[in-house]
């Protein structure tokens, strides 16, 4: 099973890089499958380091408030 996550750019890094937050967790990831401009508090999302979409802030906010919820039903 693959999953994709939402995550929110914090900085744009060179060689097409970019820090982002996941669940406020900081990590970097690769930009160059992307053929969007990435913007600062844009949200993309993620599968193994690479960002392979870019979302609207209200779908991933949906999104990650679904993961959530699924995480707390699950304890």
């Amino acid at each position: 099973m693959c999953l994709a996550i939402p995550a929110e750019v914090l900085e744009l890094l060179p060689d097409e890089k970019a820090l982002v937050s996941i669940g406020g967790v900081k990590k970097e990831i690769s930009l160059s499958l992307l053929s969007e401009r990435v913007e600062v508090n844009d949200f993309v999302v993620i599968h193994v380091g690479f960002a392979i979409g870019k979302l609207d802030e209200k779908e991933a906010r949906k999104t990650l408030n679904d993961f959530n919820t699924m995480l707390k039903e699950d304890n």
